[in-house]
């Protein structure tokens, strides 16, 4: 049993310390990208909201009819709010 935690806190301390050379060098151990994620600036887009249903989307996916927005060309035909 004593040498199986041995192996075990040595595969630990190894593991901590490729871990704490790779953040000195300024390189990041392999994550999951997405949860890192962070928008650059100027990369987001304006968003408008259908005067039917009041979702928000992409300004450019916006339908203008009558001078308001719409998220689809069937919300256009109905009355808005």
């Amino acid at each position: 049993m004593s040498r199986l935690l041995f192996w075990l806190a040595l595969a630990v301390l190894v593991v901590f310390a490729i871990r704490s050379k790779l953040r000195a060098s300024g390189l990041k151990p392999p994550r999951d990208s997405r949860a890192d994620y962070i928008p650059r600036e100027g990369a987001s887009e304006p968003m408008a909201c259908c005067a039917h249903c009041g979702v928000y989307f992409p300004a450019s996916e916006a339908v203008h009819a009558d001078g308001r927005d719409y998220c689809s060309p069937a919300h256009v035909r109905l009355p808005s709010k």
